[in-house]
Protein backbone atom coordinates (compact mmCIF):
# COMPACT_ATOMS: atom_id res chain seq x y z
CA UNK A 1 0.00 0.00 0.00
CA UNK A 2 1.30 3.38 -0.94
CA UNK A 3 2.45 5.15 2.61
CA UNK A 4 1.01 8.45 1.18
CA UNK A 5 -2.56 6.88 1.25
CA UNK A 6 -1.99 5.17 4.71
CA UNK A 7 -3.70 5.60 7.87
CA UNK A 8 -0.36 6.16 8.78
CA UNK A 9 -0.63 9.66 8.04
CA UNK A 10 -4.05 10.27 9.20
CA UNK A 11 -5.10 10.32 6.12
CA UNK A 12 -5.61 13.28 4.10
CA UNK A 13 -2.48 13.38 1.54
CA UNK A 14 -2.24 12.12 -2.19
CA UNK A 15 0.83 11.63 -3.78
CA UNK A 16 2.37 14.29 -5.88
CA UNK A 17 -0.65 15.50 -8.86
CA UNK A 18 1.09 16.15 -11.86
CA UNK A 19 1.00 19.89 -13.38
CA UNK A 20 1.26 19.65 -16.94
CA UNK A 21 -0.14 22.25 -19.58
CA UNK A 22 -3.34 21.27 -21.24
CA UNK A 23 -2.80 20.20 -25.02
CA UNK A 24 -4.70 23.33 -26.34
CA UNK A 25 -2.33 25.34 -25.43
CA UNK A 26 0.34 23.30 -26.74
CA UNK A 27 1.21 24.76 -30.00
CA UNK A 28 1.00 28.81 -29.40
CA UNK A 29 3.24 28.32 -26.68
CA UNK A 30 6.10 25.94 -28.99
CA UNK A 31 6.26 29.26 -31.78
CA UNK A 32 6.44 31.40 -28.35
CA UNK A 33 9.29 29.69 -26.78
CA UNK A 34 11.46 29.25 -29.57
CA UNK A 35 10.66 32.97 -30.68
CA UNK A 36 11.76 33.88 -27.28
CA UNK A 37 14.92 31.34 -27.43
CA UNK A 38 16.04 32.36 -29.96
CA UNK A 39 15.83 36.46 -28.18
CA UNK A 40 18.11 35.02 -25.93
CA UNK A 41 16.84 32.84 -23.32
CA UNK A 42 19.32 30.59 -24.09
CA UNK A 43 22.68 32.35 -24.06
CA UNK A 44 24.99 29.42 -24.51
CA UNK A 45 22.91 27.71 -27.24
CA UNK A 46 21.36 28.28 -29.81
CA UNK A 47 17.98 26.57 -30.46
CA UNK A 48 16.51 25.50 -33.93
CA UNK A 49 12.75 27.12 -34.91
CA UNK A 50 9.85 24.77 -35.30
CA UNK A 51 9.14 24.74 -38.97
CA UNK A 52 5.41 25.63 -40.13
CA UNK A 53 5.25 21.81 -41.62
CA UNK A 54 6.16 20.22 -38.47
CA UNK A 55 3.79 22.84 -36.91
CA UNK A 56 0.92 21.81 -38.89
CA UNK A 57 1.18 18.19 -38.78
CA UNK A 58 1.77 18.33 -34.54
CA UNK A 59 -1.57 21.07 -35.17
CA UNK A 60 -3.33 18.25 -36.81
CA UNK A 61 -2.31 15.26 -34.13
CA UNK A 62 -3.38 17.58 -31.17
CA UNK A 63 -6.63 18.18 -32.15
CA UNK A 64 -7.49 14.80 -33.24
CA UNK A 65 -6.28 14.11 -29.62
CA UNK A 66 -8.15 16.87 -28.24
CA UNK A 67 -11.55 15.33 -30.39
CA UNK A 68 -11.07 12.02 -28.31
CA UNK A 69 -9.63 10.51 -30.80
CA UNK A 70 -6.30 9.24 -29.07
CA UNK A 71 -5.45 5.99 -31.53
CA UNK A 72 -5.80 8.81 -34.35
CA UNK A 73 -3.76 11.24 -32.78
CA UNK A 74 -1.04 8.69 -32.07
CA UNK A 75 -0.77 8.02 -35.63
CA UNK A 76 -0.66 11.35 -36.55
CA UNK A 77 3.11 11.38 -34.44
CA UNK A 78 3.81 8.22 -35.89
CA UNK A 79 3.86 9.53 -39.19
CA UNK A 80 5.45 12.55 -38.37
CA UNK A 81 8.15 10.42 -36.77
CA UNK A 82 8.76 8.22 -39.43
CA UNK A 83 10.10 11.06 -41.08
CA UNK A 84 12.29 12.38 -37.88
CA UNK A 85 15.26 12.27 -39.85
CA UNK A 86 14.72 15.38 -41.76
CA UNK A 87 13.68 17.09 -38.40
CA UNK A 88 15.85 19.59 -35.89
CA UNK A 89 16.44 18.61 -32.46
CA UNK A 90 13.55 21.17 -31.07
CA UNK A 91 10.70 19.68 -33.46
CA UNK A 92 12.16 16.35 -32.31
CA UNK A 93 11.31 17.04 -28.95
CA UNK A 94 8.25 18.59 -29.03
CA UNK A 95 7.47 16.01 -30.91
CA UNK A 96 7.90 13.79 -27.89
CA UNK A 97 6.17 16.07 -25.95
CA UNK A 98 3.21 15.66 -27.84
CA UNK A 99 3.62 11.87 -27.01
CA UNK A 100 4.04 12.77 -23.76
CA UNK A 101 0.85 14.16 -22.90
CA UNK A 102 -0.93 11.96 -25.13
CA UNK A 103 0.43 8.92 -22.95
CA UNK A 104 -0.31 10.88 -19.61
CA UNK A 105 -3.79 11.70 -20.62
CA UNK A 106 -4.39 7.91 -21.04
CA UNK A 107 -3.14 6.88 -17.97
CA UNK A 108 0.28 4.97 -19.54
CA UNK A 109 2.19 6.48 -17.08
CA UNK A 110 5.52 4.40 -18.00
CA UNK A 111 5.09 5.41 -21.81
CA UNK A 112 4.83 8.72 -21.28
CA UNK A 113 7.86 8.71 -18.93
CA UNK A 114 9.97 7.20 -21.60
CA UNK A 115 8.77 10.16 -24.32
CA UNK A 116 9.19 12.94 -22.22
CA UNK A 117 12.74 11.25 -21.55
CA UNK A 118 13.21 11.61 -24.98
CA UNK A 119 12.08 15.54 -24.77
CA UNK A 120 15.08 15.94 -22.29
CA UNK A 121 17.83 13.81 -24.46
CA UNK A 122 17.61 16.55 -27.13
CA UNK A 123 20.16 18.99 -26.79
CA UNK A 124 19.29 22.28 -28.58
CA UNK A 125 16.16 22.55 -26.32
CA UNK A 126 14.78 25.77 -24.89
CA UNK A 127 15.47 26.02 -21.12
CA UNK A 128 12.11 26.90 -19.90
CA UNK A 129 10.73 23.34 -21.95
CA UNK A 130 13.86 21.74 -20.38
CA UNK A 131 13.00 22.74 -16.96
CA UNK A 132 9.36 21.68 -17.20
CA UNK A 133 9.82 19.07 -19.19
CA UNK A 134 12.56 17.64 -15.89
CA UNK A 135 9.89 18.50 -13.46
CA UNK A 136 7.03 16.55 -14.96
CA UNK A 137 9.02 13.61 -15.17
CA UNK A 138 9.82 14.48 -11.67
CA UNK A 139 5.87 14.14 -10.73
CA UNK A 140 5.13 11.43 -13.11
CA UNK A 141 7.97 9.09 -11.55
CA UNK A 142 6.28 10.08 -8.15
CA UNK A 143 2.97 8.79 -9.40
CA UNK A 144 4.39 5.51 -10.92
CA UNK A 145 6.22 5.03 -6.95
CA UNK A 146 9.55 5.56 -8.61
CA UNK A 147 10.69 7.95 -5.93
CA UNK A 148 14.16 7.69 -6.28
CA UNK A 149 13.49 8.57 -10.06
CA UNK A 150 11.90 11.39 -9.27
CA UNK A 151 14.57 13.01 -6.33
CA UNK A 152 17.01 12.46 -9.49
CA UNK A 153 14.84 14.12 -11.62
CA UNK A 154 14.42 17.29 -9.38
CA UNK A 155 18.39 17.38 -9.27
CA UNK A 156 18.63 17.22 -12.64
CA UNK A 157 15.78 20.13 -12.74
CA UNK A 158 18.16 21.63 -10.01
CA UNK A 159 21.03 22.12 -11.97
CA UNK A 160 19.44 23.39 -14.94
CA UNK A 161 17.25 26.13 -12.73
CA UNK A 162 19.11 29.29 -11.91
CA UNK A 163 15.71 30.94 -10.02
CA UNK A 164 14.60 30.46 -6.32
CA UNK A 165 13.00 27.23 -6.02
CA UNK A 166 9.30 26.99 -5.76
CA UNK A 167 7.78 25.08 -3.01
CA UNK A 168 6.07 22.94 -4.91
CA UNK A 169 9.95 21.60 -5.46
CA UNK A 170 10.33 20.77 -2.10
CA UNK A 171 7.00 19.54 -1.40
CA UNK A 172 7.50 16.66 -4.14
CA UNK A 173 11.02 16.10 -2.50
CA UNK A 174 9.93 15.46 0.50
CA UNK A 175 7.20 13.16 -0.39
CA UNK A 176 9.61 10.94 -2.72
CA UNK A 177 12.15 11.07 0.62
CA UNK A 178 9.25 10.12 2.77
CA UNK A 179 8.29 7.10 0.42
CA UNK A 180 12.09 5.78 0.65
CA UNK A 181 11.91 6.02 4.20
CA UNK A 182 14.40 9.03 4.48
CA UNK A 183 12.46 10.75 6.98
CA UNK A 184 14.93 13.65 7.98
CA UNK A 185 15.34 14.21 4.33
CA UNK A 186 11.89 14.35 4.06
CA UNK A 187 11.12 16.74 7.07
CA UNK A 188 14.05 19.43 6.05
CA UNK A 189 12.26 19.37 2.63
CA UNK A 190 8.79 20.16 3.87
CA UNK A 191 9.95 22.22 6.53
CA UNK A 192 11.24 24.62 3.87
CA UNK A 193 8.55 24.69 1.84
CA UNK A 194 6.25 25.95 4.67
CA UNK A 195 8.69 28.43 5.52
CA UNK A 196 8.85 29.69 2.43
CA UNK A 197 5.10 29.86 2.14
CA UNK A 198 5.04 31.78 5.58
CA UNK A 199 7.90 34.04 4.64
CA UNK A 200 5.63 34.99 1.52
CA UNK A 201 2.34 35.50 3.76
CA UNK A 202 0.80 32.35 2.27
CA UNK A 203 -0.86 29.30 4.75
CA UNK A 204 1.29 26.34 3.93
CA UNK A 205 -1.40 24.00 2.04
CA UNK A 206 -3.17 21.27 4.41
CA UNK A 207 -1.34 18.42 2.66
CA UNK A 208 2.00 20.11 3.46
CA UNK A 209 1.03 20.04 6.92
CA UNK A 210 -0.13 16.60 6.93
CA UNK A 211 3.25 15.20 5.19
CA UNK A 212 4.90 17.06 8.22
CA UNK A 213 3.08 15.83 11.07
CA UNK A 214 3.33 12.62 9.78
CA UNK A 215 7.26 12.42 9.04
CA UNK A 216 7.45 14.12 13.09
CA UNK A 217 5.43 11.81 14.32
CA UNK A 218 7.95 8.44 12.57
CA UNK A 219 10.90 10.57 14.17
CA UNK A 220 8.99 10.05 17.22
CA UNK A 221 8.82 14.09 18.07
CA UNK A 222 5.47 14.07 19.79
CA UNK A 223 5.61 17.84 20.68
CA UNK A 224 6.46 18.94 17.49
CA UNK A 225 3.14 16.53 15.94
CA UNK A 226 1.23 18.48 18.48
CA UNK A 227 2.77 21.92 17.47
CA UNK A 228 1.45 21.01 13.94
CA UNK A 229 -2.08 19.78 14.76
CA UNK A 230 -2.01 23.23 16.69
CA UNK A 231 -1.47 24.78 13.40
CA UNK A 232 -3.43 22.67 11.39
CA UNK A 233 -6.74 23.10 13.95
CA UNK A 234 -6.07 27.28 13.67
CA UNK A 235 -6.34 26.71 9.79
CA UNK A 236 -8.35 24.08 8.69
CA UNK A 237 -10.25 23.27 11.51
CA UNK A 238 -10.87 19.85 10.90
CA UNK A 239 -13.09 17.08 13.29
CA UNK A 240 -10.44 14.43 13.13
CA UNK A 241 -7.49 16.97 14.06
CA UNK A 242 -8.99 17.59 17.23
CA UNK A 243 -9.76 14.25 18.07
CA UNK A 244 -5.73 13.78 16.82
CA UNK A 245 -4.46 16.48 19.07
CA UNK A 246 -6.33 15.53 22.40
CA UNK A 247 -4.81 11.91 21.90
CA UNK A 248 -1.56 13.73 21.43
CA UNK A 249 -1.73 15.89 24.31
CA UNK A 250 -2.26 12.31 26.16
CA UNK A 251 0.71 11.06 24.59
CA UNK A 252 3.01 14.23 25.95
CA UNK A 253 1.09 13.81 29.55
CA UNK A 254 -1.26 16.57 29.06
CA UNK A 255 -4.08 15.50 30.54
CA UNK A 256 -5.80 18.22 31.55
CA UNK A 257 -5.38 19.94 27.77
CA UNK A 258 -6.61 16.46 26.31
CA UNK A 259 -9.74 16.73 28.56
CA UNK A 260 -10.57 20.21 27.47
CA UNK A 261 -9.46 19.47 23.61
CA UNK A 262 -11.80 16.26 23.54
CA UNK A 263 -14.40 17.81 25.37
CA UNK A 264 -14.46 21.18 22.90
CA UNK A 265 -14.73 18.75 20.04
CA UNK A 266 -17.99 17.00 21.84
CA UNK A 267 -19.44 20.23 22.19
CA UNK A 268 -19.14 21.44 18.69
CA UNK A 269 -20.39 18.03 17.56
CA UNK A 270 -17.56 16.95 15.76
CA UNK A 271 -17.63 13.42 17.58
CA UNK A 272 -19.66 11.04 15.63
CA UNK A 273 -18.19 7.77 15.49
CA UNK A 274 -18.40 4.81 18.17
CA UNK A 275 -14.63 4.88 18.49
CA UNK A 276 -14.45 8.40 19.53
CA UNK A 277 -17.58 8.56 21.43
CA UNK A 278 -15.80 5.90 23.16
CA UNK A 279 -12.84 7.38 23.52
CA UNK A 280 -14.12 10.76 24.80
CA UNK A 281 -16.37 8.60 27.46
CA UNK A 282 -12.71 6.85 28.74
CA UNK A 283 -10.91 10.12 28.98
CA UNK A 284 -13.93 11.25 31.22
CA UNK A 285 -12.97 7.69 33.43
CA UNK A 286 -9.50 8.67 33.54
CA UNK A 287 -9.93 12.13 34.94
CA UNK A 288 -12.20 11.40 37.59
CA UNK A 289 -15.64 11.97 35.56
CA UNK A 290 -17.31 8.80 35.07
CA UNK A 291 -20.94 10.27 35.07
CA UNK A 292 -19.96 11.99 31.96
CA UNK A 293 -18.84 8.69 30.78
CA UNK A 294 -21.60 6.79 31.59
CA UNK A 295 -24.23 9.81 30.08
CA UNK A 296 -21.73 10.20 26.42
CA UNK A 297 -21.88 5.72 26.17
CA UNK A 298 -25.64 5.51 26.76
CA UNK A 299 -26.63 8.43 24.27
CA UNK A 300 -24.57 6.87 22.05
CA UNK A 301 -25.86 3.73 22.68
CA UNK A 302 -29.67 5.43 22.21
CA UNK A 303 -28.98 6.70 18.85
CA UNK A 304 -27.79 3.23 17.81
CA UNK A 305 -23.64 4.73 17.74
CA UNK A 306 -22.94 2.58 20.16
CA UNK A 307 -23.77 -0.63 20.45
CA UNK A 308 -26.02 -2.17 22.83
CA UNK A 309 -23.76 -5.02 23.96
CA UNK A 310 -22.28 -7.13 26.80
CA UNK A 311 -18.88 -5.01 26.68
CA UNK A 312 -20.77 -1.33 26.48
CA UNK A 313 -23.10 -2.52 29.05
CA UNK A 314 -20.92 -2.97 31.40
CA UNK A 315 -18.73 0.18 30.52
CA UNK A 316 -21.90 1.84 32.02
CA UNK A 317 -22.87 0.31 34.43
CA UNK A 318 -19.15 0.38 35.86
CA UNK A 319 -18.55 4.23 35.26
CA UNK A 320 -22.31 4.82 37.04
CA UNK A 321 -20.80 2.50 40.40
CA UNK A 322 -17.64 5.00 40.13
CA UNK A 323 -20.01 7.93 40.07
CA UNK A 324 -22.16 6.32 43.27
CA UNK A 325 -25.28 6.02 41.23
CA UNK A 326 -25.24 2.29 41.73
CA UNK A 327 -29.31 2.48 41.36
CA UNK A 328 -28.49 3.38 37.43
CA UNK A 329 -25.99 0.58 37.33
CA UNK A 330 -28.52 -2.53 38.01
CA UNK A 331 -29.88 -1.96 34.37
CA UNK A 332 -26.70 -2.19 32.33
CA UNK A 333 -25.28 -4.82 34.99
CA UNK A 334 -28.19 -7.05 34.15
CA UNK A 335 -28.27 -6.42 30.18
CA UNK A 336 -24.78 -7.45 30.32
CA UNK A 337 -25.01 -10.49 32.69
CA UNK A 338 -28.50 -11.56 30.84
CA UNK A 339 -25.97 -11.84 27.45
CA UNK A 340 -22.57 -13.30 29.12
CA UNK A 341 -22.48 -16.98 29.54
CA UNK A 342 -19.96 -16.60 32.49
CA UNK A 343 -20.98 -15.28 35.75
CA UNK A 344 -19.01 -12.33 35.99
CA UNK A 345 -21.47 -9.70 35.80
CA UNK A 346 -24.08 -11.67 37.90
CA UNK A 347 -21.25 -11.26 40.21
CA UNK A 348 -21.01 -7.27 40.16
CA UNK A 349 -24.43 -6.95 40.36
CA UNK A 350 -24.34 -9.23 43.61
CA UNK A 351 -21.26 -6.28 44.82
CA UNK A 352 -23.83 -3.54 43.92
CA UNK A 353 -26.97 -4.66 45.83
CA UNK A 354 -24.81 -5.31 48.71
CA UNK A 355 -23.91 -1.59 48.45
CA UNK A 356 -27.81 -0.91 48.09
CA UNK A 357 -28.71 -3.48 50.79
CA UNK A 358 -31.00 -5.46 48.59
CA UNK A 359 -29.60 -8.14 50.46
CA UNK A 360 -32.44 -10.69 48.76
CA UNK A 361 -31.34 -9.47 45.32
CA UNK A 362 -28.05 -10.03 46.16
CA UNK A 363 -27.76 -13.84 47.07
CA UNK A 364 -29.83 -14.20 44.17
CA UNK A 365 -27.12 -12.82 42.25
CA UNK A 366 -24.26 -14.53 43.84
CA UNK A 367 -25.79 -17.76 43.14
CA UNK A 368 -26.73 -16.98 39.91
CA UNK A 369 -22.85 -16.24 39.35
CA UNK A 370 -21.82 -18.90 41.07
CA UNK A 371 -23.88 -21.27 39.14
CA UNK A 372 -22.52 -20.03 35.61
CA UNK A 373 -19.06 -19.79 36.69
CA UNK A 374 -16.13 -18.66 34.81
CA UNK A 375 -15.05 -16.09 37.42
CA UNK A 376 -11.90 -14.55 37.55
CA UNK A 377 -12.32 -14.54 41.64
CA UNK A 378 -14.85 -16.81 42.82
CA UNK A 379 -13.79 -15.92 46.19
CA UNK A 380 -15.25 -12.56 45.40
CA UNK A 381 -19.21 -14.28 44.93
CA UNK A 382 -18.98 -16.19 48.33
CA UNK A 383 -18.08 -13.22 50.01
CA UNK A 384 -21.02 -10.97 48.81
CA UNK A 385 -23.53 -14.44 49.48
CA UNK A 386 -22.09 -14.15 52.52
CA UNK A 387 -22.71 -11.45 53.65
CA UNK A 388 -26.06 -11.57 52.03
CA UNK A 389 -26.97 -14.21 54.01
CA UNK A 390 -25.78 -12.99 57.04
CA UNK A 391 -27.87 -9.75 56.45
CA UNK A 392 -30.67 -11.91 55.96
CA UNK A 393 -30.50 -13.93 59.00
CA UNK A 394 -29.55 -16.83 57.62
CA UNK A 395 -26.25 -17.85 59.70
CA UNK A 396 -26.13 -21.22 58.88
CA UNK A 397 -25.97 -20.58 54.98
CA UNK A 398 -23.70 -17.88 55.78
CA UNK A 399 -20.95 -19.20 57.54
CA UNK A 400 -21.30 -21.92 54.37
CA UNK A 401 -20.70 -19.61 52.08
CA UNK A 402 -17.51 -17.56 53.95
CA UNK A 403 -16.16 -21.62 54.79
CA UNK A 404 -16.31 -21.61 50.35
CA UNK A 405 -14.62 -18.45 50.81
CA UNK A 406 -11.93 -19.10 53.03
CA UNK A 407 -10.57 -21.97 50.85
CA UNK A 408 -9.53 -19.28 48.46
CA UNK A 409 -6.09 -18.00 49.66
CA UNK A 410 -7.15 -14.07 48.17
CA UNK A 411 -10.30 -14.27 50.89
CA UNK A 412 -8.91 -16.43 53.86
CA UNK A 413 -8.26 -14.00 56.41
CA UNK A 414 -11.23 -11.58 55.51
CA UNK A 415 -13.48 -14.86 55.63
CA UNK A 416 -12.13 -16.24 58.68
CA UNK A 417 -13.71 -13.19 60.28
CA UNK A 418 -16.63 -12.85 59.10
CA UNK A 419 -16.81 -16.57 60.02
CA UNK A 420 -15.92 -15.40 63.31
CA UNK A 421 -18.74 -12.84 63.76
CA UNK A 422 -21.69 -14.68 62.04
CA UNK A 423 -20.93 -17.41 64.64
CA UNK A 424 -20.70 -15.00 67.46
CA UNK A 425 -24.09 -12.90 65.97
CA UNK A 426 -25.94 -16.79 65.49
CA UNK A 427 -25.22 -17.50 69.50
CA UNK A 428 -26.23 -14.25 70.74
CA UNK A 429 -29.68 -14.25 68.39
CA UNK A 430 -30.36 -17.65 69.97
CA UNK A 431 -29.21 -16.63 73.07
CA UNK A 432 -31.79 -13.50 72.85
CA UNK A 433 -34.36 -15.80 71.70
CA UNK A 434 -34.32 -18.02 74.19
CA UNK A 435 -34.11 -15.50 76.87
CA UNK A 436 -37.71 -14.48 75.20
CA UNK A 437 -39.61 -17.91 75.52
Amino acid sequence: MNKLNSLFLFAGLASATLVLPSMASMIPGVALASAHAEQGEQKTKRVPALRDKVYSQLARAQKMADDGDVAGGLAALDSVKERSSSMNAYEKAMMYNFYGFIYYNENRLPEAIKAFEQVVAEDAIPESLQLSTLFSLAQLSMANEDYQGSVAYLNRWDKVNTKPKPDSYYVLKSQAFYQMNKYDDALGAINTAITLAEKDGKTPKENWLVLQRALYYSLQQPEMVVSVLEKMIALYNKPEYWVQLSGMYGEVGREKDQLDTIEAAYQQGYLKTKGDLRNLAQIYMFNGLPYKAAKVMKQAQAKGVVEDNVKNNAFIAEAYVQAKEERKAIGFFEKAAAAEQSGIYDQRLAEVYINLEQFSEAADAAREALDKGGLDFESNAYVALGMAQFNLQNFDASILAFEQAEKHKRSERLAQQWIKYVKNEKLHAETLKQALL
